[in-house]
């Protein structure tokens, strides 16, 4: 058989599809989830711990970091400062109260993100304490670049022995925070430990968030965990409504193996965390505006190579 080059009209589009591809890279939108099991000021002056954490965040517009225990917020800063030295682009946080019942163990939700790329709109600490044991922070956010304009993220680390109510009571504070800011383009996102023993396929009927409007972008199969004796979807991510979820990048939503990416050792994994970071990226509305032109003389151009074809 021999071969046939492509089309002409197909190699004059070629050099079009460059560009928009590298476009497409460099414009992408990725928000991330780390539980960072217990990040105090003795983690945060490893210094190999925190060259590979400035290496993760740093592929991240937002971060939503759990498990912080940085009351002071030395870690938080020493963290910024990395990220601030690492890359082009200017971080800055937005951290929680310390939250929880042991005095021990009390922690912090802390959101990083890139102001070049966003813009935090508001912050809202939900205070039905009876709820959680680490009641949600929601924020809403705002990015020029993402087809989403304004979205809110609401994290949760889950109690062990209270993931079905807590998951199942995420509910209630969908329902306060949008109508909060009039706005139902809500992403959940965290360590829910949803899955194994946890949370079984019996417990998802006593789950409003499995009965509504929410996709769960994390799947059951998916494994979060840097153990090789589990296998578990502990880390999810959730959105509401078909709006968010079509401002979604197809397939984007997964698991960041950093071990496998950055070739690390598993001692050199487990010294960050036991958990491994989701993440998912957000459609950019310039770049569908500019692909649809495109789109449109590639489709031309393959009706008119099939006409010829068949002359």
């Amino acid at each position: 058989m021999r071969w046939r080059s492509p089309p002409l009209p197909l190699l004059l589009l070629l050099p079009l599809l460059t560009p928009l591809v590298e476009g497409a890279k460099k414009s992408e939108f990725r928000i991330c989830a780390f539980n960072l099991q217990k990040f105090n000021s003795a983690k945060a002056s490893n210094s190999r711990v925190m060259h590979t954490l400035t290496r993760i965040l740093s592929r991240c517009d937002i971060s939503l970091l759990q498990e912080v225990m940085d009351p002071q917020g030395k870690a938080i800063k020493s963290l910024l400062a990395a990220l601030n030295r690492y890359e082009n682009y200017t971080y800055k946080s937005l951290t929680s109260k310390s939250l929880g019942n042991d005095p021990e163990d009390m922690q912090q939700y802390v959101f990083i993100y890139k102001t070049e790329t966003v813009s935090v709109l508001g912050q809202h600490q939900y205070q039905k304490k009876q709820s959680f044991v680490r009641e949600p922070f929601a924020v809403e956010f705002q990015s020029p670049k993402t087809a989403i304009k304004k979205f809110i993220l609401i994290p949760l680390h889950t109690d062990p022995k209270k993931v079905v109510k807590e998951i199942d009571q995420l509910y209630d504070v969908f329902m306060e925070v949008s109508k909060k800011w009039n706005n139902t383009n809500v992403m959940f996102l965290g360590d829910f430990h949803a899955g194994c023993a946890y949370m079984t396929r019996h417990d998802k009927k006593k789950i409003r968030l499995f009965k509504t409007m929410f996709s769960w972008l994390i799947t059951d199969r998916v494994d979060t965990t840097v153990t090789e004796d589990t296998s578990c979807a502990f880390d999810r991510i959730v959105v509401h409504g078909q709006s968010f979820l079509k401002g979604i990048g197809p397939f984007s939503a997964k698991v960041f193996n950093y071990g496998a990416e950055f070739k690390l050792s598993h001692a050199r994994v487990r010294e960050i965390s036991d958990s491994y970071p989701v993440e998912v990226k957000l459609k950019n509305s310039a770049l569908l505006l500019q692909a649809t032109p495109l789109l449109i003389l590639l489709s031309v151009s393959a009706i008119v190579q099939s006409f010829l074809s068949a002359l």
